[in-house]
């Protein structure tokens, strides 16, 4: 059975009969993990395995593991900064900045991969306009160049633990304060403020040959009426066309509030596939996922399947008693440790536990 257009979430820290039905529909491509779905190393990797042995080939495994706030998965597992902390370093210590970048990212993949995750859906690629509290520190820097050279070496950093990178949120999350989680940002910004200067760190990492890129549930409507998920004009004009990026395209959350406007859950994935997306994102509402693998009439083109074929993990990454002994990783972790954290008492994971709150 091929890959499917629909990542969905699971119910708990096991599969149960509801999780298999879904799994094992045609339109199932991913599932996406979160906070809940985790208790210990030894029952991820139960977990992971178990969704891998469904099919073949296996169904990718996403996770939001950006670090800071934003880490689905703590004991265990190395406690990753917020990006905006190698923004920060970056501003005193160009070179310092991106051996940290890519050692984090080295670090994040090599954890996930022992434990058979498939994806992170990382680095987030707004920039910090000071606007934005859904952003805020997981952003890199508010300097576009900052944010492309720390985002370079932190894929970098995935590629050497064995996975891909997914810039998001296209073609820029960090301008608006509102929350495409509760509600519909609307960016009134024309084209050529945003070329000049969300769009750079997007360009500069598709050139770098970033796999795969996630865009926002914001409008612009100087551009489009609808959200960028759901716009041709972004996605296929600007994204595909004009910037050349020939990755995978993930939709972010259509569970989400920004994502409503297209009508219910089997309209929001049609619009987001015919807008150009490969595969789409519902988490956290059992019944429309139950309505969109019944609702959902779609046959995935031949090139949108390769490309998420490409997202898969490397093969055979190291356990984790093998990266305790493994030089270069023992090293890589006692950086990313030295690096401070200054978001005071923000918890490391989302409350709210939504994939769209870092998707």
């Amino acid at each position: 059975m091929s890959l499917g257009p629909v990542m969905l979430d699971v119910a708990g820290t096991q599969l149960n009969d509801d999780d298999r039905r879904r799994l094992n529909h045609p339109l199932a491509g991913g599932v996406i993990l979160f906070s809940r779905n985790y208790e210990s190393p030894e029952q991820l990797r139960q977990l992971t395995a178990e969704i891998h042995a469904l099919r073949t080939p296996h169904l990718l495994i996403a996770v939001d593991h950006e670090g800071g706030r934003v880490q689905r998965f703590k004991e265990g597992f190395t406690r990753l900064p917020p990006m905006r902390e190698l923004g920060m370093i970056w501003d005193e210590h160009h070179s310092r900045a991106k051996t940290l970048a890519q050692q984090t990212g080295y670090v994040l993949a090599a954890e996930l991969r022992a434990h058979g995750v498939d994806l992170s859906f990382t680095p987030v690629l707004d920039i910090d306009f000071g606007a934005s509290g859904v952003i805020g520190s997981r952003a890199f820097h508010r300097k576009p160049h900052a944010i492309s050279d720390l985002a370079h070496h932190l894929m970098l950093g995935l590629k050497q633990g064995g996975m891909a990178a997914v810039g998001k949120h296209f073609p820029g999350h960090g301008f608006v304060k509102a929350d495409s989680h509760h509600e519909v940002p609307v960016d009134e910004r024309p084209f050529s403020d945003i070329e000049m200067e969300d769009l750079l760190p997007f360009q500069q990492m598709i050139g770098f040959g970033m796999a795969a890129i996630m865009p926002a549930h914001v409008i612009y409507p100087r551009v489009d009426p609808n959200p960028a998920g759901f716009s041709s004009v972004w996605l296929k004009d600007i994204l595909r066309k004009r910037l050349g990026f020939e990755g995978v395209i993930f939709s972010d959350d259509l569970s989400m509030a920004g994502a409503h406007v297209a009508g219910g859950p089997v309209q929001r994935a049609e619009a987001a596939l015919k807008a150009g997306c490969d595969m789409v994102l519902l988490c956290n509402k059992p019944d429309d996922a139950d309505e969109l693998l019944a609702g959902l009439r779609y046959t995935m083109p031949a090139v949108s399947m390769a490309r998420l074929v490409r997202m898969h993990g490397k093969p055979h990454p190291l356990s984790m008693a093998k990266l305790h002994e493994d030089p270069d990783f023992i090293k890589a972790v006692h950086a990313v440790g030295s690096i401070g954290i200054h978001e005071g008492n923000l918890p490391l994971d989302d409350p709210t536990n939504s994939c769209g709150h870092s998707g």
